[in-house]
């Protein structure tokens, strides 16, 4: 196999790194300047395109505003500005002066006699082109009007300079410069405002005019650090020392290092990596997923550099063979100047592991991965990248592992445990899952496996893990069962997902909440309706959050085509009730109904299928119930009320038909929704064809619905408030199902909200609609988190969940 094909990669181990050898090679070449390492990696990249049509339409949305007189917070923070003491005025006029053609002609200036010729001659055109475009903007314009006989204008002219000088040198010059310009450009905007030159809005719109008139030199001119080429690569390793005699460019795949093939004069082959972009970036909605369900889950540190993160992976790496990994030698780690870091390694030819045919991964291949995944474990390594393609088997059918950018080294056993499970769906994705589970058992300590099948859950296997199998969920699930049975052990129980200080943020939440929404009606009023409420029907509203729970738990016996035992699916889902109400998005929820039904025998497929069916069954009937409650008059008068704006209607239809092309256009779209979809609706009109649990299903479901509406109507009634009933039950359903779309747990906040306006829209007065929400919610709907906690600890106790 050719050295620089898609097959081959970085590194045949050697006990001498280029590193050593590099200070005794001397070549002629070695001497090349700067200016010749900037004008190789002089390019473009799209993003500055991007960034170009986003200031650009941000300019024109300021431009239309400042047609506009000023509103009164404008107006307001005109008037804090000018309030400074006037004894600092020379320094601000001083630094207007760098707005100036003074200021143009000085940077360049100083550019120019440090011969950065390049970055000099673009500061003058960019100051200068800055200068003219603000000025003819004014005058187009025209000044902006005001109440009082002074004039500002759009865009502030030394704003537009001082911004577009910090873009166009931000490339040359590095990052402090770049920071010190936008200092310089702040310190500016504060000058022009406090001296009273431009209003706010000026500049901001001289900040825009800056950046786009900056960054469109660098799409039409290229700048320093977009363009990564073979001839540049080969300058800087003869500049650390190398002879080179070819250099090759292998495919690049966007959002991945570069990389290319280098033969040196000695006869080796290495493989180099420019790292365009950071790696090591979690993803928010992964970690907020892990969060919400492990209390052992972690922080990852990250990078500060991408040259941070290539000595990184660098120095991991050298630690993992140092432990009897095998892995490319590191020959080099460099930071290159005006292009992205450079980590060069020694190249072995071979194949990854998803390219070979499946009949060539035989156990004695998948035994030794997993021996070097314990000699890495046992050196407190956690790669947290076990991808398939991270495996490596050379022409001598070994494997090797690649790719450090995510590992941790020192990491406790939880990390470690958790790379282990990210290579046991790895492994099986490519292998199957008896085989590399019956690998794992030959190879890995008992302890070890039993805290990698703890790591086997669908938010703790990151996505990039879990999509390498075309069915990921279910090989998941089945992942967790064959590894349980195996070892003889249950499959692993729920743990609690709130920890203190998520009850701590709740609390303050909630608290913020109760206190904050009675200030809309006055708090006096609200404390006074409670006051005189009746106390029956407060009771009564607080019977109705527990029969809630009970027809949730006739719904969930609905979903199932298995027979759930009646007592203990209520208790869990009493302890649901703890679990799903304090946790994003109900999290909670759907882990402690789906461990409840792995623990009676069920496959995880189907647990998660009764799960979604369920969910699924409650959307619709919310759906039919809000269409009656609308076709029965309750809300017939508040709709008549509410007037939509062509334009948002038409807008409304754009953006439908947008979303439906997207969904059945596209693949992703296909994958994720519609065929999800499919499978439900499936599953849906199974449940039909079944009239005791249909009757289960809807009827739990449209009870759940009722019991927690009539909570709300209940506190209503001890306020002594004429209220139709089936107006308020919808107004609730409504509300609930839009505000627990918010990320908080339970809604807490959102629902709150939209209830008090569909009170309102009904013609509750304010205080009663406030207090009856507050109280409904807290009755119905937090108090019986208190059982739940007990039912929860009972249920664990009991091995149920």
């Amino acid at each position: 196999m050719k050295p620089g094909s898609e097959e081959s990669t970085g590194g045949e181990r050697s006990t001498g790194g280029g590193g050593s050898t590099g200070g005794e090679r001397s070549t002629g070449k070695a001497g090349a300047s700067p200016v010749s390492r900037l004008r190789l990696s002089i390019g473009r990249r799209p993003a500055d395109l991007v960034q170009v049509f986003v200031a650009g339409a941000l300019l024109a949305l300021s431009a239309l505003l400042a047609l506009s007189p000023p509103n009164p917070v404008e107006l307001a923070i005109l008037e804090q500005f000018r309030a400074i003491p006037a004894a600092s005025d020379p320094f601000w006029h001083a630094l207007t002066w760098f707005g100036s053609w003074g200021g143009i002609a000085v940077v360049s200036a100083l550019a120019l006699y440090f011969k950065w010729f390049r970055a000099g001659l673009l500061c003058a055109a960019a100051g200068a082109a800055s200068w003219v475009l603000a000025e003819t903007i004014q005058q187009l314009l025209g000044a902006r009007p005001l109440p009082v006989p002074v004039s500002f204008g759009f865009p502030a002219t030394e704003v537009a300079v001082v911004v577009a000088l910090a873009v166009v040198a931000a490339p040359y010059l590095g990052r402090a410069v770049t920071y010190a310009g936008w200092v310089l450009g702040l310190l500016v905007v504060a000058a022009d405002v406090h001296l009273g030159l431009y209003l706010p809005l000026g500049t901001v719109g001289g900040a825009l005019l800056g950046w786009a008139v900056g960054t469109l030199l660098h799409v039409v001119l290229g700048a320093p650090g977009r363009k990564v080429s073979g001839r540049f690569v080969q300058r800087e390793l003869e500049l650390a020392g190398f002879e080179l005699t070819r250099i090759e460019a292998l495919r690049y795949r966007l959002l991945e290092p570069q990389e290319f093939a280098v033969h040196t004069a000695d006869g080796d082959v290495l493989r180099v990596k420019a790292v365009r972009r950071m790696g090591r970036r979690a993803g928010l909605v992964h970690e907020v997923r892990r969060w919400s369900f492990s209390a052992d889950a972690q922080h990852e540190p990250r990078m500060s550099t991408r040259h941070h993160e290539v000595e990184h992976e660098a120095y991991v790496a050298l630690l993992a063979e140092r432990a009897g990994v095998r892995t490319p030698a590191i020959v080099l780690a460099c930071e290159a100047k005006f292009a992205p870091p450079l980590l060069v390694l020694r190249q072995v030819d071979g194949r990854r592991l998803p390219h070979m045919p499946r009949e060539e991964v035989d156990d004695g291949l998948l035994d030794e991965i997993w021996a070097q995944l314990l000699l890495l474990s046992r050196a407190g390594i956690a790669h947290h990248d076990l991808q398939a393609r991270n495996f490596f088997v050379d022409e001598q059918h070994r494997p090797w592992l690649l790719g450090f950018t995510f590992s941790h080294a020192g990491a406790d056993e939880l990390h470690r445990a958790h790379d282990l499970a990210d290579a046991l769906v790895s492994l099986a994705s490519v292998a199957g899952v008896e085989r590399a589970v019956s690998s794992a058992m030959r190879v890995l300590p008992r302890g070890l496996l039993e805290a990698t099948l703890q790591q086997l859950g669908p938010l703790t296997v990151p996505r990039r893990i879990r999509s390498q199998a075309e069915r990921g969920r279910y090989q998941l699930a089945a992942l967790r069962e064959t590894l349980a049975d195996q070892l003889g052990v249950a499959v692993p129980g729920l743990r609690s997902p709130v920890r203190p200080g998520s009850v701590i943020g709740l609390v303050l939440i909630g608290a913020g909440v109760y206190l904050l929404l009675p200030e809309l009606s006055g708090m006096g009023r609200v404390l006074d309706s409670l006051r005189r409420s009746d106390w029956r029907w407060l009771g009564f509203a607080t019977a109705t959050g527990f029969l809630a729970i009970v027809m949730s738990s006739l719904s969930v016996q609905g979903s199932s085509p298995v027979a759930l035992p009646f007592w203990r699916t209520l208790a869990v889902q009493v302890a649901a009730g703890f679990t799903g109400r304090t946790t994003p998005s109900g999290a909670g929820f759907f882990g402690i109904n789906i461990i409840y039904m792995e623990r009676l025998g069920l496959r995880r497929s189907l647990a998660v299928g009764i799960t979604m069916l369920n969910q699924t069954a409650g959307g619709a009937v919310a759906f039919v119930l809000c269409a009656i409650g609308i076709a029965s008059g309750g809300l017939s008068q508040p709709l008549e009320r509410v007037s939509v704006p062509t334009s948002a209607l038409v807008a409304g239809a754009v953006a439908l038909v947008v979303v439906v092309a997207v969904v059945f256009g596209t693949r992703l779209g296909r994958q994720r929704v519609v065929r999800p979809a499919v499978e439900v609706a499936k599953e849906l009109f199974e449940a039909l064809r079944h009239p005791g649990r249909a009757t289960l299903l809807f009827g739990g479901s449209l009870g759940y619905l009722i019991a927690s509406g009539a909570g709300l109507a209940a506190c209503l009634a001890a306020l002594s408030v004429q209220f139709d009933w089936v107006a308020v039950i919808t107004v609730f359903i409504v509300g609930n199902t839009i505000g627990h779309l918010a990320p908080s747990p339970g809604g807490l906040g959102a629902v709150e909200a939209v209830l008090i306006a569909g009170l309102g829209a009904l013609g509750v007065p304010p205080a009663a609609g406030v207090t009856a929400v507050l109280t409904s919610r807290l009755l119905t709907y937090w108090l019986p988190v208190l059982p739940g906690i007990a039912m929860f600890r009972y249920l664990q106790h009991r091995n149920t969940i």
